[in-house]
């Protein structure tokens, strides 16, 4: 099988969709999680493609879309877009659920009327952030080193100082991945970890 890392396309944006639901449960198939199977990439993979194209690359398989890397070189500025740009269509098609919906879903929904949150006091220091996933036929081959590798080159390129990202405590790979490229940890959570690296 043939791996390559290649920017990010406009028509790409399907696949990463269908790879962040395939990855959305600590790295493994969400499917049988969401309702919708759209509502995790309208957080974590589609507005960055949108907002920042130039800091959205894919991994393919034989030419097939099987992961990505992308992100933000400036967290604020990002959550700043989100708020006036990419949230408010979706508030309008995601109404609030009902209080006691403690679904997956409800909470994802939740989450695009809360918005991007952030972490000013992070981003002061890393102000970049980043999401990378892969499907599991390109897993194990080196291929997030060299992903991980193609997105901090863009961001020193562009005189980015740091970068961040979060990752939930149950993806011990993830975690061992991120501390094998120099990522320290900044915030140790209920249910999650902020890594930081500075560039």
């Amino acid at each position: 099988m043939e791996f390559a890392i290649r920017p990010y396309h406009p028509t790409d944006l399907y696949s990463l969709y269908t790879i962040c639901l395939h990855t959305a449960d600590g790295g493994r198939d969400a499917r049988a999680i969401y309702h919708d199977p759209e509502l995790v990439g309208h957080l974590f993979a589609a507005p960055y493609a949108v907002a920042e194209p130039d800091l959205c690359f894919i991994l393919t398989a034989d030419g097939t879309p099987s992961g990505y890397i992308l992100g933000t070189r400036d967290t604020l500025a990002f959550t700043r877009w989100c708020a006036t740009e990419w949230f408010p269509a979706l508030r309008a098609r995601y109404p609030l659920p009902a209080a006691d919906d403690d679904s997956p879903d409800a909470h994802a929904v939740r989450s695009i009327h809360r918005g991007q949150m952030g972490h000013p006091e992070i981003a002061a220091t890393y102000p970049a952030h980043l999401h990378i996933d892969i499907l599991p036929v390109g897993q194990r081959q080196g291929m997030g080193r060299r992903m991980m590798a193609t997105f901090l080159d863009r961001l020193r390129a562009l005189g980015v100082p740091g970068v961040h990202l979060g990752v939930g405590k149950r993806n011990a790979g993830a975690i061992q991945f991120y501390e094998r490229m120099g990522f320290q940890r900044v915030i140790d959570a209920d249910t999650w970890l902020g890594f930081g690296l500075r560039l």
